[in-house]
């Protein structure tokens, strides 16, 4: 829907009209946008504000699936279906799946399908920062009516928005990183590396995944900050108030940004999600070492100052010695306002591992019972009044929802079944979406746009 229309069925005529004049402007606009993010005043907005729509993957057999993806694909629709209750939903697929994923989304009104060439599903790591990988940067204008959206899709871009005169109306662009196939292999891992084979298959498709932060802007009508910075949208999370959340294993790893020392690193976060403050983290979740770590599945923010650890008490096992390392780094330090940080704990489910029923894709690559699966409850998505998570018929998945609902009590938590299937191709409900943040937030978004509680 046309943002005008969109701004007028919710009654702002005034900030429809600016919507009208910014996008009878938008042809002589620039689709690359000069400078950096944070100089012109961006933000990467905190995913409990308030969105335009979610944007995510679509699963085919060319990936990490069993069975030819049809167990992920009806895992994939029941995400779909949930997170389209709270919010428009587009749906990014391959030709080959085209046609029957636009014959099963037919009767849901709320949701857009779109061909999308890629290999991977995962939007987060892909899309733009818009990275959708969908984030946003805010800034404070008093007479702007300019529209600026950026995208990351895997996603491999972020959004980041900027505030406009008043909060009806916000700018947004995307940030469009670089994606090299989770560190690539280009001489940059040793033989002995047990998930080198899984990484050049995902290296061939490079060229292709690396389009699709610009494709979902240019979509949107959204221009772009260019960086030659690699980053996948999972490698970060932020609180949309100057603080953001990482993990060493994976930006420090010299198969990213193998240049570039941490202080450099740290730099290009400030710089590019208008962030103040980066809180490092020594190590993401146990079982992820393919992606090397990613942040979303050990840590996330739920609120201003607050926020939730993948937990678990067994000393003995490996996740342990991870997740209480990040509680000691978050126990001693503040968020970019002072703040100490309110650290809830959620169990992991499982262990997971993985079986012969599931191994197909793998058989010679991983030791069968041996595989532990990098499940995670933190690992969801947050949607305009609602909580997506993932389920895997585990015995901690009532609990989650429990935490969940006591942290998010706005929110209404829905458990999707089938995050055993999603997990098998590396992530899960988080990694494989994007949020797009709202223009003009509706003023009954006033709360959420100022954290839970």
């Amino acid at each position: 829907m046309p943002t005008q229309l969109r701004l007028l069925r919710r009654g702002y005529r005034a900030a429809a009209a600016a919507a009208a004049v910014a996008a009878s402007k938008a042809g002589a606009r620039r689709k690359v946008l000069d400078g950096t993010p944070a100089a012109l005043g961006f933000r990467m907005p905190a995913e409990w504000e308030p969105h335009d729509q979610c944007w995510i993957g679509w699963p085919d057999a060319q990936g990490f699936w069993r069975d030819a993806a049809a167990p992920a694909q009806k895992a994939f629709a029941n995400v779909v279906d949930a997170i389209s209750r709270f919010e428009p939903v587009t749906v990014c697929c391959n030709a080959t799946q085209y046609a029957r994923v636009v014959h099963l989304m037919e009767h849901k009104s709320n949701v857009r399908v779109v061909e999308m060439s890629a290999c991977l599903v995962w939007l987060r790591d892909l899309g733009p920062s818009v990275r959708i990988l969908l984030s946003v940067l805010w800034r404070k204008s008093l007479y702007s009516l300019e529209l600026a959206l950026l995208t990351h899709y895997l996603f491999y871009h972020q959004f980041v928005v900027r505030e406009g005169d008043t909060r009806l109306r916000r700018e947004i662009a995307g940030v469009d990183w670089q994606y090299n196939a989770y560190g690539g292999y280009n001489g940059l891992f040793g033989p002995e590396d047990h998930q080198l084979n899984r990484r050049k298959g995902h290296e061939e498709h490079i060229t292709e995944d690396n389009l699709v932060a610009r494709k979902v802007l240019e979509l949107e009508r959204i221009p772009r900050f260019e960086t030659n910075f690699v980053l996948e949208g999972g490698s970060i999370h932020v609180d949309g108030e100057g603080t953001c959340i990482t993990t060493e294993q994976c930006l420090c790893h010299g198969n990213r940004n193998p240049h570039m020392s941490k202080d450099e690193i740290e730099n290009q976060l400030k710089t590019h999600l208008g962030v103040s403050k980066v809180i490092w983290l020594p190590k993401g979740l146990y079982g992820d070492e393919m992606i090397s770590g990613h942040v979303d599945n050990i840590c996330c923010f739920t609120g201003p100052s607050t926020v939730l650890l993948s937990w678990i008490d067994d000393k003995s096992d490996p996740q342990y010695e991870h997740s209480a390392a990040a509680f000691d780094v978050l126990s001693n330090t503040t968020d970019a306002k002072g703040r100490k940080l309110d650290i809830i704990k959620i169990h992991v489910p499982g262990p997971l591992y993985m079986t012969e029923e599931v191994a197909q894709p793998f058989l010679g690559s991983v030791a069968l019972g041996q595989q532990r699966l990098a499940g995670s409850y933190v690992n969801f998505y947050i949607a305009n009044g609602g909580v997506v998570a993932p389920a895997f018929g585990d015995k901690w998945d009532e609990e989650a929802r429990k935490i969940l609902e006591k942290v998010f009590p706005k929110h209404e938590v829905v458990m999707v079944e089938g995050g055993r299937e999603i997990v098998l191709g590396g992530g899960n409900i988080h990694c494989a979406t994007q949020q797009q943040p709202a223009v003009c937030p509706h003023p009954s978004d006033a709360d959420t746009m100022e954290g839970q509680g």
